[in-house]
């Protein structure tokens, strides 16, 4: 009968491999943090801007909808809006990520 002998080969180091997928997201975090999506609502009358990590930049109405003063209508459309870029930045994070944090499931980790 034969004996088991382990490869020569040499294996990546877990370490190693762990450490650079660490550099790797946080250099893609820092790229997030400088991309902007926006979100609108009301065909364009507002607009909101979120960094990619989904911190909000910017806010736009336009003057129309405070001449017509109805409050409430502009409140759903900035929530709106808001709901728009923030899934939009969900998307690009799941992008810009996604393909990072896969290998991580390739090292064997108890999480």
């Amino acid at each position: 009968m034969a004996k088991y002998r382990p490869s020569k080969r040499a294996r990546p180091n877990p370490m190693a491999l762990l450490q650079q997928m660490q550099e790797q997201l946080a250099e893609a975090q820092q790229q997030l943090a400088e991309e902007t999506v926006t979100g609108t609502a009301g065909g364009g009358a507002v607009a909101v801007v979120l960094t990619g990590d989904q911190k909000c930049v910017s806010v736009t109405i336009d003057p129309e909808l405070l001449a017509e003063g109805d409050a409430e209508m502009l409140q759903d459309l900035l929530v709106s809006a808001f709901n728009n870029a923030q899934e939009a930045a969900q998307k690009l994070s799941e992008e810009r990520l996604g393909g990072i944090t896969q290998g991580l499931s390739g090292l064997g980790l108890p999480f």
